[in-house]
C-alpha cells in the first residue's frame, strides 16, 4: 500500500470522483441513486473537512470517501452519514479501508461521535469492511425503497467513537 496515499478531496479531483461514483452506481449495489450528481450538488451536500481521495503514485484518484450531516438539528451535530467508493479496477487492494481510517481520524478530531451508513445486504464486501472497521449493525430497514423496479432492504450500520464521550 506504499504506492497509495490519502489526501483531502479537491476540486481538481471532481471528474475522477464523479466517474468512480457513477461506476459504483452502475454496479447496482451501491446506492438507490442511478446517476452521480453534478460536482456543484456533490460539493454542497458533503462536509468539506471530511472528504478524502486515495491516489496512486501517478496521482490518479482510485477512491473517495465523504460525509453528509444527518440532520440540521444541533443535537445531531456529531452524527454524519458517509459514502465510500473505489474504482472497480482498484478494488480488493485495501483502498476503502485506508479511506475509512482517514475519515475516522478526521471526524474524531472534529468531535463527531457517530458515523453511520446504509448498505444493501447484497454488498457483502462493504458490510465486511465496515464491521472490520468497528461499525455495528443497528438493523435492517426492510423494503425501504425501490431500485430498478424492485424493493430493496438497507442494513443500517454505525460506528460510535470510543474516544468521544
Amino acid at each position: 500500500m506504499a504506492d497509495i496515499t490519502v489526501h483531502p478531496m479537491a476540486v481538481a479531483d471532481a471528474d475522477r470522483v464523479l466517474a468512480i461514483y457513477q461506476a459504483g452506481l452502475d454496479g447496482g449495489n451501491a446506492s438507490f441513486e442511478i446517476t452521480a450528481p453534478t460536482w456543484a450538488a456533490f460539493d454542497t451536500t458533503r462536509l468539506t473537512a471530511h472528504r478524502f481521495v486515495a491516489v496512486d503514485r501517478d496521482g490518479t484518484v482510485l477512491g473517495w470517501i465523504a460525509v453528509s450531516p444527518t440532520s440540521t438539528r444541533a443535537v445531531y451535530a456529531g452524527v454524519v452519514e458517509h459514502s465510500v467508493y473505489v474504482d472497480p479496477a482498484a478494488q480488493g487492494r485495501g483502498i476503502a479501508r485506508l479511506l475509512l481510517d482517514a475519515l475516522i481520524a478526521s471526524t474524531e478530531a472534529a468531535g463527531i461521535w457517530t458515523i453511520q451508513s446504509g448498505v444493501f445486504p447484497e454488498n457483502a464486501a462493504s458490510l465486511t469492511l465496515h464491521q472490520r472497521a468497528g461499525f455495528r449493525v443497528i438493523g435492517v430497514r426492510e423494503r425501504v425503497g425501490r431500485h430498478h423496479d424492485r424493493w430493496r432492504d438497507v442494513v443500517l450500520l454505525e460506528r460510535r467513537s470510543p474516544t468521544i464521550t
